[in-house]
């Protein structure tokens, strides 16, 4: 069995696995109900969710909300190209990504695009107001190009874990 240098089990062991695996399915398990899914004492299944938890294995628990049920029935994708890729260009266009609430994921991309954003709208109108208020203003970009997503075929479901 692997352990970090804090002597914590990584994710390559078994049990780890699987309990990584159920949190990811539903974090909201009892630690009974938990350890009793991969074949472990409630106290060996807590002691083990904390070691990956201070390991950083775990890094948090959140609620999937039902993005439809909020009334966001529109999900798009939007490239951005910026005019330049200096240090104080990318450091000013993450930091005006990080205070706009409707920008849900930013990922710095490799290729001809700088960065993508994920962001969910309640209408056509809705995005086209995101849009004019929040994304025309982001700073030093050169270009934007919006792709709507028509349907999610394999939605998130977490990390493989081995």
């Amino acid at each position: 069995m692997k352990k970090t240098s804090k002597n914590i089990r990584t994710s390559s062991d078994p049990t780890d696995s699987r309990l990584l695996r159920e949190l990811q399915r539903d974090s909201r398990l009892s630690v009974a109900e938990l350890g009793a899914r991969v074949g472990l004492s409630p106290s060996a299944c807590h002691r083990r969710v904390r070691q990956l938890e201070d390991a950083g294995i775990i890094s948090g628990y959140a609620a999937r909300l039902d993005a439809r049920a909020l009334g966001y029935t529109m999900e798009f994708f939007v490239e951005v190209a910026l005019k330049a890729q200096s240090d104080r260009a990318l450091d000013a266009f993450e930091r005006a990504v990080q205070t706009a609430p409707e920008i849900l994921e930013c990922h710095l991309m490799a290729g001809g695009t700088d960065y993508l954003l994920r962001i969910v709208a309640r209408d056509a109108a809705d995005f086209e107001r995101i849009h004019r208020e929040c994304l025309a203003k982001l700073p030093n970009v050169a270009r934007l190009e919006s792709h709507l997503a028509i349907r999610t075929v394999r939605p998130w479901r977490g990390y493989p874990v081995d």
